[in-house]
């Protein structure tokens, strides 16, 4: 969920399994399970970022792949690899995302071809002309192939609350108090409902690479088909965009300004917080990543807090209800 460069970082000193940074036998050995990575000697590049995955750069017979090894336990925040690996497969079938080299189930890893580009940060969606090229790569996803599972944020945000609840982790003073906002939000969205695409549903600035001609969409964890406006308010609020930012992408994805799709995709940006909040409250129980995943919650719940008990709110619920 957190920034993964895994596909177009660059960072990093390479190194063999033969000499050089040392990787461990367990490594070795599946990398040895792979055909495509059985070409001669391999370049080996531990790549930093993903916070539920351990990512390496391969490069061999010079061509260069990136091998993803998931641990154990990341069922908790509703990933399912099986599916991954198959949405992965129609993302690239779409033209946007990565190609699929190989999958191995029993060792929860899967190859896909790296991708020699720039990955984006926050700043990257300022640049001039660079949201009508975002909108056209998701166009381009949610067009599509269909995924093999749907992605609803309500249901994963309570999915997320009875772990917290049954495990006893800790949950935020004055999570529960938006519940009835969360309900109006759900009721709002329903009436202009324009059914689902093929969604990434965690699209944070890492996980844009541009390789100077198109603009890739990587990393499908939490894949699935949901609202296209889930994906471009998630958009808003993963990589800080300006209310005036995301108003030039809906304008840019729709072909033209849209006030119902505008409203649903800030509505849809306060459920993606609302959510992801409570991912870190368990990641924050359960993860051995030296990372603060309470903070890195805690602020996403006080944007969303500022947004549900601000003056906008009403607005925002009976534009996302109107026709336009």
């Amino acid at each position: 969920m957190i920034p993964p460069s895994d596909l177009g970082d660059h960072s990093g000193v390479p190194g063999t399994a033969a000499s050089g940074p040392a990787i461990d036998a367990g490594l070795a050995a599946l990398l040895d399970k792979i055909p495509a990575l059985d070409g001669g000697p391999r370049t080996v590049t531990e790549l930093p970022g993903g916070l539920t995955n351990h990512n390496y750069k391969v490069t061999v017979g010079g061509a260069s792949y990136v091998v993803r090894v998931s641990p154990p336990g990341t069922d908790l925040l509703s990933i399912d690899r099986r599916n991954e690996y198959l949405n992965t497969v129609a993302a690239a079938e779409a033209g946007v995302g990565a190609p699929v080299v190989d999958y191995l189930p029993d060792d929860q890893a899967m190859v896909v071809g790296f991708i020699d580009g720039v990955t984006f940060s926050d700043e990257s969606f300022k640049a001039p002309g660079v949201l009508p090229r975002v909108a056209s790569a998701c166009r381009l996803l949610h067009g599509g192939p269909r995924f093999v599972n749907d992605f609803n944020m309500f249901e994963i945000q309570r999915g997320y609350l009875d772990i917290v609840r049954e495990r006893g982790f800790r949950l935020p003073d004055g999570y529960l108090d938006f519940e009835p906002q969360v309900e109006q939000i759900r009721q709002a969205l329903a009436v202009s409902d324009e059914g689902t695409v093929p969604c990434n549903n965690d699209l944070l600035a890492a996980n844009f690479i541009d390789d100077g001609e198109r603009i890739w969409l990587i990393d499908y964890e939490y894949s699935g088909n949901n609202d296209p406006c889930f994906e471009l308010g998630n958009i808003w609020s993963e990589c800080h965009l300006t209310a005036g930012e995301l108003a030039d992408l809906v304008t840019a994805y729709y072909g033209r300004f849209r006030p119902s799709r505008m409203a649903r995709a800030q509505l849809q940006g306060q459920m993606s917080r609302y959510g992801w909040t409570l991912w870190a409250v368990i990641q924050s129980a359960t993860s051995e990543i030296d990372f603060d995943f309470w903070t890195w919650g805690m602020e996403k719940l006080d944007a969303a807090a500022a947004v549900f008990a601000g003056p906008e709110f009403p607005r925002l619920l009976a534009d996302a209800a109107a026709a336009d």
